[in-house]
């Protein structure tokens, strides 16, 4: 028994791995959530069965980058995968408030939208934290940022910055303004309840906190 659960082990850690450090290079075509939301959209109208998506470069994707960074993750490239501090103050907040916050960084939003399932289990944790770590050791953090940008969702149906771009805004995603994507960076963790045109107040205080961030480092100018 112990011979065969060696065995097991050691063939999804062979297969992972490689699998893993192949997507360096290759682009994402198609992930778990979109085959999730496909089949959800046969039983409830807010989700979509057709899927928009159009890979670019980290180079192409505009300031959205940048912008994910200052809503989802502001520490993106001082962490190997997983930001402790975050950990801790969303431990202690949740500790005291009935509404919970998260604190996945954007490797670990990116393990889970490649390779994972949306859900709150610890097997799912579990391989989360295995996949972000391997992501990290093999791809980088430019590579990790360039695959966010270009699978997350943002809309049914629609994946990706340059798809959104697109659809909500009619431009590419390199001739977003900055406002604009910051607009649909405060559509996560909820992008199929929230729009990037007409933002809700918690949208609203989100972008408000990105732009002083933002302004605080000199990234971008509004």
């Amino acid at each position: 028994m112990l011979k065969w659960v060696f065995r097991i082990c050691l063939l999804f850690f062979v297969f992972t791995f490689f699998g893993v450090l192949l997507l360096r290079w290759i682009p994402v075509t198609y992930t778990p959530l979109m085959f999730i939301r496909s089949i959800q959209s046969q039983s409830d109208a807010q989700y979509s069965s057709s899927i928009h998506k159009n890979w670019v470069s980290l180079s192409e994707a505009g300031p959205f980058p940048t912008c994910v960074q200052a809503t989802e993750d502001q520490n993106f490239y001082e962490h190997h995968g997983f930001d402790f501090k975050a950990i801790q103050y969303a431990y202690e907040y949740n500790q005291k408030h009935e509404k919970t916050i998260g604190a996945s960084t954007i490797s670990q939003q990116t393990a889970k939208n490649v390779f994972l399932w949306p859900s709150r289990s610890w097997v799912r944790k579990g391989l989360e934290v295995y996949f972000t770590a391997l992501i990290e050791l093999l791809w980088g953090k430019d590579r990790i940022l360039e695959v966010y940008s270009n699978v997350v969702e943002l809309g049914p149906g629609i994946y990706g910055v340059e798809a959104a771009a697109q659809h909500y805004f009619h431009v590419s995603a390199s001739q977003l303004k900055n406002n604009q994507a910051l607009n649909l960076a405060t559509l996560l963790p909820s992008p199929l309840k929230y729009s990037p045109i007409d933002l809700n107040p918690a949208q609203k205080r989100k972008k408000s906190r990105a732009k002083k961030h933002l302004k605080k480092r000199g990234a971008l100018k509004f």
